[in-house]
């Protein structure tokens, strides 16, 4: 079964969506039966903590409008500067996932000589383990115990160009075999069922580019069967508990309206059971442990979503299981055995848990004993009686434990990155920015470590903008947050409308808001805020973001020219009619849904020139660092071409860096350190910040072009 959020996701085609979507048919709780990501524990905006609220701490503000420089003596207050290759180096250790005989423990971690991401196993007693995966070059970061616990499955890509395919790797190191050899065929939706462990389910689009049609896979033998074919509109699936795919989760083209379809039985044909329009959210859960009933999540009637069961047949609503007025469902928790849910988060500045199962109330007040941190289940035993929790933090690195369900007691595994722990590092704040029409935004604020701040105008600050954009930022733990801060910025992140997960009102008040629109409206308004607050030096105020938050930086640059020292943009798009024309084929059944959320650009020139800051590049006036991955399947290296020559021909300077072996993002650590000293140079120049020396990384791939 699809993790809650995954479904949603099938229906937001976000430039920064997941790399692949992946179902497990044990838990909506775990990620045990999901591919593990690396990023779960190095990003703890990702993990699923417990009931806390956000620490609150007095900081020292000016109470003069003057702008002044930051003085020595500040600087010299900061803590010690944590190294690059610490904040964005590999994790020494991170994935925790237990097997689900409950006998061995796999995680990522480094291979020895080459310092790249793999899959090491080692038997649950011991802390002796073994390297079974052999990748060289980008990492493994998706990965999962097959059901019978005897292979580790995994996802990999070439250069970033997620055309994942699936492996099955031995755990005695052998080579592993390549399930899904097609070329220029992805991997996704990839199902397991502890009850079924000789086989999996997942999707390629190897018939169509466009659609993916989910095949059974024989582990054993590797043999592959069509199991369901896609008739051209399906983009998630789900299967009861006997195994079968008896749901479809479909977009419409013409209208982008989200309907869930369900059969009786194999032989039965397709029923439309509910449909959400395209101002509404929804999405199934699971099947109930008989399949008469669906879990659903849905905002039908409300402006945030409910969990709901209904009729499989009639879709009649048959109770109210969980909701909130302020916050979308979060993740649910459900018992892969009896198909029941078991509890139910939700999270508008902080997550919280509603719990149904007296159970699992218990085994929660036990783990907030643990560690003063929120915690994630991360990983189960078939039989659900040992997990594997991480504890996240928004000031250190994660921490694991095994956790025995009888005995109530954790013993610990490891701490992801264990040099963090000798750095003092910032926390976060959980701050309600009022938009200039009264729209309340969440956001987060970051303060460097400091207990003497003597500015008379503010701190140089750095507006870290989220990606998607129909994605949100969560408070935890983030290593960008911490270099920021731990570099004299103030760090302040929005979730500006249009972002998730705070109901259908806050989500649809960002369609056609890009650019010039009450979108990017709500940033200027929140650096304004910071400045209000004594926060923020006004003169030194940089926009940094990735994918849309890349986009969002050369919006800024462009239609608010006088507000940014200076920006940053990473695999952002800077002409958004090229942008819809050049997105992956097998985004075709949502293209409805981002013409109706950015407007219609490829048919509407005079829109697509005032929001495409590829038009508008003459009015940019600070200095703009750029970074692109040159096999970026999403925003394709074109996009950041032409912002650049546009500058270039407007007699604007940029500094502009490629990365040949890169994607959407970047995944190797050599093209990491690199990218991340060179925005720290750059940053340290136009905000004054501190900054390590610049570093010489032979291994990167990085091409200069504004020196070309």
């Amino acid at each position: 079964m699809a993790h809650l959020s995954q479904v949603c996701r099938l229906t937001n085609a976000c430039l920064h969506s997941p790399a692949c979507r992946v179902q497990t048919c044990r838990t909506y709780k775990l990620a045990s039966r999901q591919l593990a990501s690396a990023a779960y524990l190095h990003a703890a905006r990702r993990a699923s903590p417990s009931i806390r609220h956000c620490r609150s701490q007095p900081r020292t503000l000016a109470s003069s409008s003057a702008s002044v420089a930051p003085t020595s003596s500040y600087m010299e207050s900061l803590p010690a500067l944590v190294p690059l290759k610490v904040l964005f180096g590999n994790p020494e250790k991170t994935s925790p996932n237990v097997s689900p005989d409950g006998k061995s423990l796999a995680f990522l971690a480094p291979s020895k000589d080459k310092d790249v991401l793999n899959v090491w196993v080692r038997p649950i007693d011991s802390e002796k383990a073994n390297m079974v995966t052999k990748d060289e070059l980008r990492g493994i970061r998706q990965f999962s115990w097959s059901e019978d616990s005897q292979y580790i499955m995994y996802l990999q890509d070439v250069g970033g160009d997620e055309n994942f395919h699936l492996y099955l790797q031995p755990l005695d190191g052998k080579p592993a075999k390549d399930l899904t050899d097609f070329e220029g065929v992805r991997a996704q939706n990839l199902v397991t069922d502890k009850h079924y462990p000789e086989e999996v389910l997942v999707g390629l689009n190897k018939r169509n580019p466009q659609v993916f049609d989910m095949y059974r896979v024989k582990l054993e033998t590797g043999e592959l069967t069509l199991d369901t074919e896609n008739p051209g509109d399906v983009l998630g699936w789900l299967t009861d508990a006997k195994f079968q795919i008896r749901g479809a989760i479909a977009m419409n083209p013409t209208d982008g309206s989200t309907t869930f379809r369900t059969r009786e039985t194999l032989d039965s044909e397709w029923k439309e059971l509910m449909t959400w329009p395209q101002e509404e959210n929804g999405g199934p859960v699971a099947f109930t442990k008989d399949g008469k009933s669906v879990y659903v999540q849905s905002s039908l009637g409300y402006d945030t979503t409910r969990l709901l069961q209904v009729d499989a047949v009639t879709a009649e609503e048959q109770k109210v299981i969980a909701f909130s007025d302020k916050t979308d469902i979060g993740r649910v928790m459900m018992n892969d055995d009896t198909r029941e849910v078991e509890a139910v988060s939700f999270n508008y500045l902080r997550r919280e848990w509603n719990i149904l199962d007296p159970a699992l109330a218990e085994d929660f007040k036990q783990l907030e004993k643990v560690e003063d941190a929120e915690f994630s289940v991360v990983s189960e035993t078939a039989d659900q009686r040992t997990w594997i929790v991480t504890f996240s933090k928004d000031d250190g690195p994660s921490a694991s434990y095994i956790y025995s369900r009888d005995t109530k007691k954790a013993d610990f595994l490891f701490v992801t990155q264990p040099s963090l722990t000798k750095y003092k590092l910032s926390s976060m704040r959980c701050e309600v920015i009022k938009a200039r029409d009264g729209l309340e935004l969440p956001a987060y604020l970051s303060l460097p470590v400091s207990a003497d701040v003597k500015l008379s105008g503010g701190l140089p600050m750095v507006l870290n903008v989220h990606g998607g954009p129909w994605a949100r930022d969560a408070w935890g733990f983030r290593p960008d947050t911490q270099w920021f801060a731990n570099r004299g910025y103030a760090v302040l992140q929005v979730n500006f409308r249009g972002s998730t997960g705070f109901g259908k009102s806050f989500l649809h008040a960002g369609d056609k808001g890009w650019g010039v629109g009450p979108m990017q409206d709500d940033l200027t308004d929140a650096v304004q805020w910071a400045v209000d607050q004594g926060i923020a030096d006004p003169k030194r105020i940089a926009i940094y973001g990735g994918s849309y938050g890349g986009y969002a930086c050369l919006a800024g640059m462009c239609f608010t020219p006088d507000l940014y020292a200076c920006g940053v943009d990473v695999v952002g798009p800077s002409h958004i009619s090229t942008l819809f024309q050049s997105i992956p084929s097998y985004w075709a059944p949502m293209k409805k849904q981002l013409v109706h959320r950015v407007g219609d650009v490829e048919n509407d020139q005079e829109l697509n020139e005032r929001i495409s800051p590829f038009y508008h590049a003459d009015k940019i006036k600070a200095p703009l660092l750029i970074g692109q991955g040159a096999n970026d399947p999403r925003v394709k290296q074109a996009e950041a071409d032409q912002i650049f020559n546009a500058m270039k021909e407007k007699g604007v300077s940029a500094e502009y860096y490629l990365y040949k072996d890169e994607g959407h993002g970047f995944a190797r650590p050599p093209n990491k350190f690199d990218f991340y000293s060179r925005v720290e140079q750059f940053l340290a120049k136009h905000l004054g910040g501190r900054s390590e020396p610049l570093l010489k990384v032979e291994d990167s791939s990085v091409v200069v072009m504004h020196e070309q």
